[in-house]
């Protein structure tokens, strides 16, 4: 979130200028995630981003040696930060403390040492305090040391007066703020609200032009590449596109031409080199897009949507707008073996609720599904792509046929079967087609871009493309997702 701040900041600086705050504990640092966020921010420089750590020492099984004992502090250091120690129970060390970190060319981490159920009688400071409720005899005895007789829920007056006035000085500055906006030149200030609101610019007919020209080259091309096309036309009108890469940029084709790489030194662009940081890499589009202002996307290996799982989850549960792009999808992914083979993946990720899963099986399929990908204003999407070439199969581009999730795109009055496949796989579909046709038998066959989408169409439009007679899905993957077509 500290990230959009920056790059909002580069393009409207007179109207982006705050800073951001997380309070974590000992468990969250010890996340694996925890390293990944801590050393991209330390490199980027985002000395706007304020850590206020809850250092109690305290996990659910016991004390924080029970399984770490590394030193905090010096971890931070190491990647860049600026770090503070105080009392964390002090409010005016609290308030020196942030005051000083924002004066600070580094993020900043504030160590705050606390006491876990301080005034508790029998469990301040112990493990016993942080998973379970402390109870009535220990809430009454706190009371008592903490000094505190006001009842529960109840704000003392002059703690309710003086936040009244923190409401009063915000009101005030919101209402500065919102002279500058209107004061703001009319292109400016209109392409800010536009992206503000996550409101799409105008690209579509950019789109059709390309749609149009891949249907005229009918070129063989993989759809990690026509991706990279599709992407060289919204990065232009789309500039509230941030993309990135996990360091495989060159084999993802996410970096447009028109695009820019962002540094410490540089928030102009709109590129992210997020290193080998899968979950990271999709947390931090999750922030720029809870932030408002930019639809990410970002790239890596679809094998490697395993690391990035938790953060894709929650992009979904959150129903934030970014794209997911995993590349090399298949058994054709090239010389980095059976390691790499995305075989479960796609089942695994089309199980998520509210994550769009989409695998375009040409140029014009891939440009169909980056259009619908950024349609969904409350949905994540995943664009499974290709490592090898895949022959063009459609020879019109007027209407998004990806948009109904399948559709035939081979068809027989006096068939035998349907083939559904995917991505790489309806070339092969296709040409098994072929070869059933020489022998007199007929099949129908569908392109299955996008399950998900397909699912929320009526039961008459799925049964007149699934068919009534036998049906076969061929896809370089589990079947498992795949069954429910099947039966």
């Amino acid at each position: 979130m500290e990230l959009a701040e920056r790059l909002q900041a580069d393009r409207f600086p007179e109207l982006t200028d705050h800073f951001t705050y997380t309070i974590a504990g000992d468990g969250c640092l010890m996340e694996g995630i925890s390293q990944e966020a801590i050393s991209l921010a330390g490199h980027l420089k985002l000395n706007k981003l304020v850590v206020l750590w809850d250092d109690n020492n305290i996990t659910i099984d016991g004390p924080v040696s029970l399984s770490s004992s590394e030193d905090q502090e010096k971890r931070f250091e190491a990647c860049g930060w600026d770090v503070q120690s105080i009392n964390g129970h002090d409010f005016y060390a609290i308030t020196d403390a942030i005051a000083k970190a924002k004066l600070s060319g580094k993020p900043s981490l504030i160590a705050c040492k606390t006491k876990i159920g301080k005034g508790a009688p029998n469990k301040e400071g112990k493990s016993s305090s942080h998973g379970a409720p402390l109870g009535e005899e220990e809430i009454l005895g706190a009371r008592v040391n903490l000094q505190w007789p006001y009842g529960n829920f109840e704000i003392p007056a002059d703690i309710a007066a003086s936040w009244a006035e923190v409401g009063k000085k915000g009101a005030a500055r919101f209402a500065e703020w919102n002279e500058t906006l209107s004061n703001y030149g009319d292109v400016s200030r209109a392409e800010f609200e536009r992206t503000s609101t996550g409101n799409l610019g105008e690209y579509k007919d950019a789109l059709q032009e390309l749609k149009n020209k891949f249907v005229e080259d009918g070129a063989k091309l993989a759809t990690r590449q026509s991706s990279k096309k599709v992407l060289d036309v919204l990065t232009g009108k789309l500039p509230e596109l941030v993309g990135g890469s996990a360091d495989l940029t060159g084999s993802n084709g996410t970096l447009a031409d028109s695009q820019t790489q962002i540094s410490a030194n540089d928030f102009s662009g709109s590129y992210i080199n997020y290193g080998i940081r899968e979950h990271a890499m999709q947390a931090v589009m999750n922030g720029l897009a809870l932030h408002g202002g930019f639809v990410p996307y970002a790239g890596t290996f679809l094998v490697f949507s395993d690391y990035a799982r938790p953060a894709l989850r929650l992009a979904a549960l959150m129903s934030v707008r970014n794209v997911f792009v995993g590349t090399h999808d298949s058994i054709g992914l090239g010389e980095d073996g059976p390691t790499h083979q995305p075989v479960e993946h796609l089942s695994a990720l089309r199980v998520i609720p509210n994550l769009y899963v989409f695998r375009p099986a040409d140029s014009v399929e891939v440009a169909e599904c980056w259009e619908l990908a950024l349609e969904l204003e409350r949905s994540p999407s995943v664009l499974s792509l290709t490592r090898q070439g895949l022959k063009a199969f459609r020879t019109n581009a007027s209407e998004n046929l990806s948009a109904k999730g399948a559709y035939l795109v081979r068809e027989n009055e006096d068939y035998k079967a349907t083939i559904l496949a995917s991505g790489s796989e309806l070339e092969i579909a296709l040409k098994a087609a072929d070869t059933l046709a020489e022998d007199g038998i007929l099949v129908n066959v569908a392109s299955v871009p996008c399950m998900e989408l397909f699912e929320s169409q009526s039961k008459e439009y799925k049964d007149s493309v699934l068919g009534m007679e036998r049906k076969i899905a061929v896809e370089a993957a589990s079947r498992m997702s795949w069954d429910k077509y099947l039966c």
